[in-house]
């Protein structure tokens, strides 16, 4: 979202700038030319009006010399070269002529044939511009008659390099773009803080979610002082959370004490029902016999909701704890069992350090291997293998039991449910499994063993 305002900002900003810059940039270059076009125009007819006197009659040495000096001092003070030519068109001074290292000559250059030129002679003012082979470049020429009472005496042409006002053009856009690009910057940073009021609150909504959406259902988030929607959204979260804390600690409390408080009438009518073993005739102890093993049955149901009702509470901290120490620990614990039942328990750990509440992956593992012993055929082995992928954990439990289809695997962490409805166990384990290490932030997944029995992959963050 951060990166759509600053888009959007920007774009704003530079759709601005372009329509405010571009008109700008070409009514100064449009007004550039016409001031240079004005200004020398005005300097022309200035010129004309000072070369009157000493084009009137024949002209001496003296007032070309005058004249001379006239073109070298406008050229000197403004860029501009003159020149002067008499009725005929013929070159009276020149303040730069493009001859100067060719040999001298007495036949003055003729001018008439310059379409420029011509128009002046011809009573007319002209201006325009034209390109120069010798310069290169293109020239703005302004060229005025010289004339008394309505006498034309020559003419007066001043040419500018239009490179002259090309440059301030360009410097006039380079500003520009200077402009823009400060403006720019600042709008950058603008637009930063501007974006981060408010994103930071919904970052802060979007990560409290996501903890929400991993069972820490006391997570809240500050009220910002931003909008008044954002508040009321932040409320709205906490409300929401709040009373999702609520509802799930209800049903959790409910299951975790009914669970406990059938334990000990359970428990009570077991020992009633074992103490009537002597007073039970032979063709009623089979009635009883039944009657203790569902007994039995059903305490084994309530342990079994009273640790999910546990697994489902989210509280502890993740922190490190040693695989090495827990997995050993738990395959000496199963050992006696597993000899018994001729399965042999290998160990391969490679000793990580995972993130994850004390206690929690010990529940784990004993729920795992249970089931595996239980399906695990005698003379075969329990591979218990720890491996480091990238950040996390790996724990791989694989058996050599008859395992289960892809369908099987997809429902085998539903509550309840079991491969074969006949056999022992009430479909509690892996639904437990994964409370457990959901809760500490890993992942469980089912898979084929290499053994072609089940693999049960379990990761946890690495400390």
């Amino acid at each position: 979202m951060k990166r759509r305002l600053l888009f959007s900002y920007l774009t704003i900003t530079v759709l601005v700038l372009v329509l405010l810059e571009i008109p700008l940039g070409v009514q100064f270059a449009r007004s550039e030319r016409r001031r240079l076009e004005s200004g020398v125009q005005h300097d022309a007819f200035a010129l004309a009006l000072r070369s009157e006197e000493a084009l009137e009659d024949s002209i001496t040495n003296a007032e070309r010399k005058e004249l001379k000096a006239l073109a070298n001092e406008y050229e000197r003070d403004h860029g501009g070269r003159v020149i002067f030519v008499d009725h005929q068109g013929s070159l009276i001074a020149d303040s730069n002529p493009p001859d100067l290292g060719k040999p001298p000559t007495t036949d003055p250059r003729d001018f008439s044939g310059r379409p420029e030129i011509a128009s002046a002679l011809s009573g007319r003012d002209v201006t325009g511009d034209r390109y120069s082979d010798t310069l290169g470049t293109d020239l703005l020429y302004v060229a005025v008659p010289i004339a008394t009472g309505g006498e034309l005496h020559g003419a007066v042409r001043i040419t500018f390099p239009l490179s002259f006002v090309n440059d301030r053009i360009t410097d006039n856009w380079l500003v520009l773009v200077a402009v823009a690009g400060v403006v720019l910057l600042v709008v950058s940073l603008v637009s930063i803080v501007l974006a981060r009021s408010v994103t930071r609150p919904l970052a802060r909504l979007e990560h409290g979610a996501e903890a929400l959406g991993r069972g820490q259902l006391d997570r809240r988030v500050d009220v910002p002082d931003g909008p008044s929607e954002l508040r009321t959204l932040a409320r709205s979260f906490n409300t929401t959370a709040a009373r999702l804390e609520q509802l799930v600690g209800a049903q959790q409390s409910f299951v975790a004490d009914a669970s406990h408080q059938l334990r000990t009438p359970l428990a009570a009518l077991r020992l009633r029902l074992e103490n009537l073993a002597t007073e039970i005739t032979t063709a009623g102890r089979d009635d009883l016999t039944s009657a203790i093993e569902e007994v039995g049955r059903l305490s084994l149901l309530v342990d079994g909701l009273l640790a999910l009702a546990r697994a489902e509470d989210h509280g502890g901290t993740p922190e490190p704890i040693d695989v090495r120490h827990v997995v050993e620990g738990r395959a000496e614990a199963w050992a006696a069992l597993a000899e018994e039942r001729d399965v042999r328990i290998a160990v391969s750990v490679d000793g990580e350090r995972a993130l994850g509440t004390p206690g929690r992956l010990e529940q784990v593992l004993d729920n795992l291997l249970n089931n595996a012993l239980e399906v695990a055929p005698a003379g075969s082995s329990i591979d218990l293998v720890v491996q480091r992928q990238a950040d996390e954990v790996a724990i791989r439990v694989c058996d050599a039991g008859p395992g289960m289809t892809e369908d099987e695997r997809a429902r085998a962490f539903d509550r309840f449910w079991r491969v074969d409805q006949g056999a022992s166990g009430f479909g509690l384990g892996l639904a437990i499994v994964r409370q457990l290490v959901v809760a500490d932030g890993g992942t469980v997944a089912l898979a084929t063993a290499a053994a072609g029995g089940l693999e049960v992959h379990i990761t946890l963050p690495a400390a």
